[in-house]
């Protein structure tokens, strides 16, 4: 499997640096352009409200700016993709993706877990689509008439199941399958290339990497990208030009951080699956975490988030989560530190306490998104966590 280099990250996007006369990514924050004509105003505005990548003359920022343009270039090339549409946020991207299928019909089929967010958006009626939930293996038996999309993310948020997308399109048929891989990025995984339509990333997490960029992107054929854009268009779910040069920064430490992060989770996963105080890991790099084997053939590694269960239900982790010192105890992920936080609380709290169940979400299981620090200050810290969270359970019983 080949996989995105260093020189790729490092020079993605990059292509007319040379010809501008720069060596950073420029920023662009004009949110008007002064016309040479009117006739060539009107012309290119017309051609970017189409869905156009670009034209003569950006005319207005909603409709194009360079500096996120780059941005988009970098992560087409990073998916194989022949485009990429940046969005303000992750949520956004999937609302768009959503509007843009809706002249092919108003059903979606979703195999679950989800992004908790992404769940409730589908299952709230918000954008007028109906949602049937299904596992991997039921996609082809949920498809209707109206079917206009199949959702999937891999790996599953916050459960890490992995799903094997290239069988998710073939029970699809001519559906198109729209894959989260936030997760993964494209240095772990590219769906495209396993027959996926369309690949969206969170870009908040690991692209950005940093927690300091809101941002979503979704990587596709070019004429899936005209309709993306004309509805990024209309809706001005635009990614701001700083969040785009931000990004573009972070692009050639990419594959470092993951790679590095990816290593540090594996031996907290060891540590925690051999403890006594943990009752299950979920991690794709442990044995009999991938039954699908799909690890080196779909993904290039398992990754850096991890999940895992402790008796106690909502107590037990509260305790760890208020327990920990060097780990921030916060929602999202892909920074360079490690963030904890409680799925069922917090980023799955918009589902029903019965989804939530069905989707193995119960109320001891913590997620974990690994950062850069040294495995064994994070396992010290952890290890204080679960004694201080076992002792204060065995306390109650007392």
């Amino acid at each position: 499997m080949k996989t995105w280099s260093h020189t790729d990250a490092a020079h993605a996007g990059r292509d007319r640096f040379r010809q501008l006369g720069v060596h950073a990514p420029p920023v662009d924050l004009s949110t008007t352009y002064p016309l040479d004509s009117l006739v060539s105003g009107t012309a290119s505005l017309d051609a970017l409200v189409a869905g156009q990548a670009a034209a003569d003359n950006p005319v207005y920022a909603r409709l194009f700016n360079p500096t996120v343009a780059r941005w988009e270039q970098a992560i087409a090339q990073a998916e194989t993709a022949e485009a990429a549409v940046g969005f303000a946020s992750g949520m956004a991207a999937l609302t768009a993706c959503l509007l843009a299928v809706r002249d092919s019909g108003s059903h979606v089929v979703a195999v679950r877990p989800l992004y908790g967010t992404s769940d409730h958006l589908l299952t709230s009626g918000l954008l007028g689509v109906r949602t049937s939930f299904v596992r991997a293996g039921e996609v082809a038996r949920a498809l209707k008439p109206d079917t206009a999309l199949v959702i999937v993310e891999t790996p599953a948020n916050p459960t890490l199941e992995l799903i094997d997308i290239e069988a998710v399109v073939a029970q699809a048929g001519s559906v198109p399958v729209l894959v989260d891989s936030t997760f993964a990025t494209p240095i772990l995984q590219r769906p495209l290339v396993h027959g996926a339509s369309l690949v969206m990333h969170s870009a908040t997490k690991f692209l950005s990497g940093h927690g300091d960029v809101m941002a979503g992107v979704v990587a596709c054929s070019e004429s899936w990208a005209e309709k993306l854009r004309q509805v990024r268009v209309a809706t001005g779910a635009v990614l701001h030009p700083w969040a785009g040069f931000l990004l573009h920064r972070s692009l050639p430490t990419l594959k470092l951080r993951v790679e590095r992060a990816q290593q540090v989770a594996g031996a907290l996963a060891e540590r925690l699956a051999a403890d006594s105080r943990v009752r299950e890991v979920h991690y794709p790099g442990l044995q009999g975490k991938d039954p699908l084997r799909l690890l080196g053939r779909q993904m290039c590694g398992p990754g850096s988030v991890l999940s895992f269960s402790i008796a106690g239900g909502l107590r037990a982790a509260a305790s760890v989560v208020d327990g920990v010192e060097l780990i921030t105890p916060a929602v999202s992920l892909g920074s360079t530190d490690t963030l904890i936080q409680h799925p069922a609380a917090l980023t799955h709290r918009v589902m029903s306490e019965a989804d939530r169940a069905a989707c193995g979400i119960d109320p001891g299981l913590l997620r974990l998104s690994v950062g850069l620090e040294e495995p064994e200050d994070l396992w010290a810290d952890l290890d204080r966590a679960l004694f201080d969270a076992t002792r204060d359970r065995a306390s109650r019983a007392a």
